[in-house]
């Protein structure tokens, strides 16, 4: 892919993203594309990333939802932004809280669509401007830390001494 067609497609992504509409959101990824969501987990083929934008993210992001994408590389089929994405929180214990998020994406990409999408950021900044009590917060990131450590990327990583390179 290139750097104009990745722009594109990072821009039908958010548009569609922000709109709440789960199905033009789909139609970015691949048929058996897996979205990895900091807070929903994983979604796999286009029917799961549509009702997770559409009826998940949605129902607790509201209608303000917006996320724009900056400084986008690509490099054939793994593409990189970093984005600011914000909110109004419609989650009944935090209703009315406007949230800002910070993050990076990655993508894999084939045959000009995403096949998996990575994000991180920084849930506990999200998470302070919600309100969350501090046992909560402490519990969502064991469970990050979790996932970090299960991944079979971390635990080659691990394996490797300090100095070596895949």
């Amino acid at each position: 892919m290139t750097e104009q067609e990745f722009v594109a497609l990072l821009e039908r992504f958010t548009r569609a993203a922000e709109a709440g509409d789960g199905e033009a959101f789909a139609a970015c990824f691949t048929e058996d594309a897996t979205y990895h969501d900091y807070i929903y987990g994983p979604h796999t083929g286009r029917a799961e990333i549509a009702h997770m934008m559409g009826e998940m993210f949605h129902r607790d992001a509201g209608p303000d939802y917006r996320w724009e994408m900056f400084d986008p590389v690509c490099a054939g089929d793994t593409g990189y932004a970093w984005s600011l994405s914000s909110f109004t929180s419609t989650i009944p214990a935090f209703a009315g809280r406007q949230i800002v998020i910070d993050g990076m994406s990655r993508f894999r990409l084939r045959d000009g669509l995403i096949a998996e999408y990575f994000e991180s950021v920084n849930g506990g900044v999200a998470m302070v401007q919600l309100g969350v009590d501090a046992e909560r917060i402490a519990k969502v990131c064991r469970r990050w830390a979790g996932w970090l450590l299960d991944k079979p990327a971390t635990t080659d990583y691990l394996a490797r001494p300090k100095g070596s390179r895949r």
